[in-house]
């Protein structure tokens, strides 16, 4: 991939823009038209929009330890990475999970083997500091099991000192707790087959020692006390210490049947773009498994894998460090934790209608003709815990037929009903379907979780080996706000199950006023997302649930005028501290404004000044620029840049600062 996509319907941005009037009505429909005509530029001839996908650098350090391990790691691979890399060190030697957030432990270790895979120097500065840096914040033994899985492939970890997690756990039923669909699916799909790579415990030659990562290279990982049985921590510590005693006496022909039937499950998940769930992680974790249980690299299934994770790849020039000005001094590359075209493209769909382009615009009918398109019409691992229901969601990722999610579901029915296509009946035909299986996708509490129903299990995230985010998808306001907004639009806010779910809404309001976002930071968004649904549900402006939430949206706006908020509200013991607090953003003023519209604030004074800082930061070619990150995988522990964001959010703010929150959301008769 390159680093931008500008194909297609550029050449749909019809007319000029104009110069920009001096009223904020008139500077707004200014800057709508700029950012419209940017948009339309960045569509695919296909129809589809996508923006870089920016996480972490882990992602670039596993890309070339997986490379290393598989003996394929080239030279040129290498130094692009390493560039990128060394683009997003801190001046204290660490790498952090997201900009301007504080050095993370195990990412700074990650970043450090992969420089020095690339030949730098551990007495380098920039190596040097990043080393001492670990030592005092404990060394690999503080570092999370993910990290020290990597490791324990090139022997710098003990497998003995790892938790153990047996592949026989591929047979344990659905009703039995810790069964695989007890995890969400990113998890399931990750641990499946790390359990193959746990069983085995394979050890590549290292190329170097890593001693100066450890506090005291001699004994790297001193005993640990034990929790008290009664606690659920000693608990599990003890389970941990009972497989370990498992692995010694399992019976070996069971062992290699539960690792043929981890192999079966692996191998029946692949996408037909070769990845897995269309996320890097159960990519390179199921090419590592499949490889040991003897698939060799021109296997279909091993190339196919390896060519999705290099279509994962953004290439960047030299002077162009992934939006954030760095110069270097060759190209960069970068990997993506994954690909969000479909939420993308439903995403700039919405924002150009609520801009005001016609329905009919040829932009908009590719746009729906693609996602038509892409509506997933086979069962995946939802089904396993609704079997009877027929499939109808849309997923994320250009290929991920496995798991759909409501959320993108959600928002594409948003969208189709938009857009006046040609084949109204195909339009009709997948709405039908989507909404019966959104339906058929609530939770028993009334609300919706992303991709699975129920999965709200605490016991996997108790787990040794679950040290790192989030490993169940219960539900969450943000996903249950768009599933309410899409029902209400389709002409169901009366309906039983769609009530339940605004009372769970209603109920998860936090004393402030805000509602925790789940997949996105944070609280402005769960604020954004609940409040535009709740009044599409019938609540009146002056509900006071509406008012709190406007009320709380005024006391966290920022002096000048737009709105941010750090991920470290996402931080257990500072959500206070930063709930809606940080540099404001385009994307989260964006999300502010949206609710203040809906609730009926127009002509209030916050919003006023929000649509001044949209329109006084948007940059002449009608963009926003955004190295703050403000999409979620896993709060706090995984974050996400979304690089469209800042383009749809701000443009479908504008649009309906000008044109009305209602604009094109859908019809209201009963189906």
């Amino acid at each position: 991939m390159t680093a931008t996509t500008d194909s297609g319907a550029g050449a749909m941005a019809a007319t000029a823009v104009p110069a920009a009037p001096e009223s904020l009505v008139g500077r707004a429909e200014h800057a709508t038209a700029l950012a419209v005509e940017d948009l339309l530029a960045r569509q695919d001839a296909a129809g589809w929009w996508k923006g870089d996908l920016e996480t972490n650098v882990t992602m670039d350090a596993e890309d070339l330890l997986l490379r290393e391990f598989l003996g394929i790691r080239d030279e040129k691979t290498t130094r692009e990475a390493a560039r990128f890399v060394r683009s997003r060190q801190r001046e204290d030697g660490t790498w952090a999970t997201f900009h301007g957030g504080p050095g993370d432990l195990s990412t700074t270790i990650e970043a450090y083997v992969a420089l020095r895979l690339a030949g730098d120097s551990p007495d380098a500065p920039h190596m040097a500091r990043a080393a001492a840096w670990v030592r005092e914040q404990g060394g690999v033994v503080a570092s999370r099991v993910f990290t020290r899985i990597w490791l324990a492939l090139f022997g710098w970890w003990r497998w003995a000192d790892l938790p153990e997690m047996p592949p026989e756990m591929i047979w344990l039923p659905k009703w039995f707790p810790l069964n695989i669909y007890d995890f969400g699916c990113w998890a399931r799909q990750t641990i499946v087959p790390l359990t193959v790579v746990c069983a085995k415990r394979p050890v590549r030659a290292a190329p170097f020692s890593l001693d100066e990562l450890h506090r005291d290279p001699a004994r790297p990982n001193p005993p640990r006390p034990m929790a008290p049985a009664s606690t659920w921590e000693g608990f599990f510590q003890r389970l941990d210490r009972s497989l370990h005693a498992y692995r010694k006496v399992a019976s070996r022909p069971l062992r290699r049947a539960a690792l043929r039937s981890a192999a079966r499950w692996i191998v029946e998940r692949q996408e037909n773009d070769g990845c897995w769930g269309g996320i890097q992680p159960p990519a390179v974790y199921s090419l590592i498994a499949l490889r040991l249980l003897g698939y060799d690299l021109d296997h279909p299934v091993m190339r196919a894998g390896l060519a999705a994770l290099d279509n994962f790849t953004v290439r960047y020039e030299p002077g162009r460090g992934g939006g954030q000005g760095e110069e270097q001094d060759g190209p960069m590359r970068m990997v993506e934790a994954c690909q969000s075209p479909v939420w993308d493209t439903c995403l700039a769909a919405i924002a150009l209608a609520d801009a005001g382009l016609a329905p009919d615009h040829p932009a908009l009918v590719k746009a729906a003709g693609w996602m038509l398109g892409e509506q997933v019409l086979r069962r995946g691992d939802w089904s396993v815990r609704k079997p009877q229901l027929p499939p109808g969601g849309w997923a994320f990722e250009f290929h991920n037929d496995n798991y759909p999610d409501t959320d993108d579901t959600a928002e594409v029915v948003l969208a189709l009903r938009r857009v006046r296509h040609h084949d109204q009946e195909r339009v009709e035909t997948a709405v039908r379907r989507a909404v019966r299986w959104s339906l058929g996708m609530q939770s028993r509490n009334g609300a919706w979780g992303a991709f699975d129903a129920d999965n709200d299990s605490t016991f996997p995230n108790r787990l040794p080996f679950c040290d790192f985010g989030e490993v169940i998808d219960p539900p969450s306001a943000d996903v249950t706000a768009h599933m309410v907004e899409m029902l209400s639009a389709e002409g169901r806010r009366d309906d039983p199950r769609v009530r339940r779910a605004v009372s769970w809404l209603l109920s998860e309001q936090e004393v402030s006023g805000a509602w925790f976002g789940r997949w996105g930071v944070n609280y402005i968004y769960g604020t954004g997302c609940v409040v535009p649904a709740l009044v599409a549900s019938g609540l009146a402006p002056s509900h006071p649930a509406v008012r709190r939430a406007v009320y709380w949206l005024e006391s966290v706006q920022n002096g000048d005028g737009g709105w941010g908020e750090d991920l470290r509200s996402y931080r257990p013991g500072q959500e206070r501290e930063w709930a809606g607090r940080g540099t404001s953003t385009a994307s989260q003023t964006g999300w502010a404004l949206l609710a203040l519209l809906a609730a009926g604030e127009r002509d209030s004074m916050a919003v006023e000044q929000g649509i001044n800082w949209l329109v006084r930061t948007q940059r002449a070619d009608g963009t926003w620029d955004e190295p703050h990150f403000t999409g979620t995988g896993f709060p706090w522990d995984f974050s996400i840049n979304y690089h469209l964001y800042r383009q749809v959010f701000p443009l479908t703010a504008l649009g309906r600062y000008l044109h009305g929150p209602g604009t094109g959301t859908g019809r209201q008769d009963e189906r």
